[in-house]
């Protein structure tokens, strides 16, 4: 009856310790924003280099407010990645935490278990020794099978013994992390807080160069960002891939009624067949009407995608996107996320804000499209 006894109390913990497993490695969402923000630093560090040359060669003030809005961008982009870096390392702590805890929890079972099966060694080592258990054996098999009992009993007090210190190890390698993971995000949200100051400086240094530019540069600025937003060049070439476009062909200048292309968006402007809608960072940009993704660019001027999509032969075009949801030639839906709203700066007032371009072309120049038509 002992050994019955003994041997479901052997089994029992050899199931728990079997329950027992290792944290698993997995890969660090953190670690992905630490390689975007050491981009992002090492373009403002050069960004910066040529502010200081633009400065120093007493450039034109229309270059010197172009520099400042790019650096402002960028800036803007590497406190979102810092932001969302905190957020994740905020994760990490508190899964490491409960791990602790988890493990902490382990050891004290573990450790309870190995002192308790010492002193139910030590008292059966006193009243009934391992020899006069073995010489009492009614025969040579049941010596062998006692035996056997015997080093199979010793060999898992040491493995349960060698299982504490493994799991203790496991509790102070966790502790170090998470003091680490704790230092960095404290550093980042140094950081953070840093790069939101440089960012209000150079959004008033700026608004100061602009102030001071004469009406002419101005008028010049104003002209080159128009121009910048224009996409007639892709679209000419884009007319002519759509032609026999089935996808999204129930599309038509009489199209109305739909759903802005920035999820909680609002129009701040039209301008004929473009506008631009603002909304919240990271709102979603969604196709106004089933379609084809007829191409997927990169702006080589503010690193932000542009996307168009084929209504039939109609083309939408979504530009100033900060990642991509979709494929070129893949088929999307009225309302699909085709990606995500990126920041752009305001050249006449150096605010944030968080706006695409649309626009809407017909399958000929000859036939004027208006962006405010298709909402209302």
């Amino acid at each position: 009856m002992r050994e019955i006894i003994k041997w479901i109390a052997i089994g029992a913990w050899m199931m728990l310790v079997a329950g027992i497993a290792p944290a698993h490695a997995q890969t660090s969402k953190a670690e992905e924003q630490r390689r975007i923000i050491a981009r992002l630093e090492a373009s403002i560090a050069k960004e910066e280099k040529e502010l200081a040359r633009l400065k120093k060669s007493r450039a034109s003030q229309q270059k010197l407010v172009n520099s400042l809005i790019r650096q402002i961008e960028k800036r803007n982009a590497l406190i979102n990645a810092t932001d969302r870096q905190i957020k994740e390392l905020n994760k990490e702590i508190n899964t490491s935490t409960a791990r602790i805890a988890e493990l902490t929890g382990q050891h004290s079972t573990l450790d309870a278990s190995c002192r308790e099966m010492a002193r139910t060694a030590y008292r059966n080592y006193r009243f009934n020794t391992p020899l006069s258990y073995l010489l009492s054996a009614g025969s040579a098999t049941e010596f062998a099978r006692r035996l056997a009992s015997l080093r199979s009993a010793t060999e898992y007090r040491h493995s349960q013994m060698q299982r504490v210190v493994s799991v203790r190890n496991e509790v102070q390698r966790e502790r170090e992390a998470l003091d680490a993971k704790r230092t960095e995000a404290a550093a980042a949200k140094k950081r953070l807080d840093r790069e939101r100051e440089r960012l209000r400086r150079d959004r008033n240094e700026a608004k100061r160069v602009r102030d001071n530019m004469s009406r002419k540069e101005k008028s010049v600025m104003q002209s080159v960002a128009e121009q910048e937003r224009k996409l007639d060049a892709a679209i000419r070439e884009l007319r002519a891939l759509t032609k026999g476009n089935k996808s999204g062909s129930t599309f038509s200048t009489t199209t109305s009624g739909l759903r802005l292309p920035v999820a909680g968006g609002r129009v701040v402007r039209y301008n004929g067949n473009m506008m631009e809608v603002v909304g919240e960072k990271g709102a979603a940009v969604t196709s106004i009407f089933e379609g084809k993704v007829m191409k997927i660019s990169r702006n080589k001027i503010n690193n932000k995608y542009d996307v168009y999509v084929a209504h039939g032969e109609y083309i939408s075009s979504y530009a100033n996107l900060s990642s991509v949801s979709v494929k070129q030639n893949q088929q999307v839906a009225r309302n699909q996320r085709i990606g995500t709203v990126a920041s752009m700066v305001d050249p006449t007032t150096m605010d944030v804000q968080y706006k695409i371009v649309f626009g809407i072309y017909a399958p000929s120049p000859s036939i004027k499209m208006k962006a405010s038509s298709l909402f209302k």
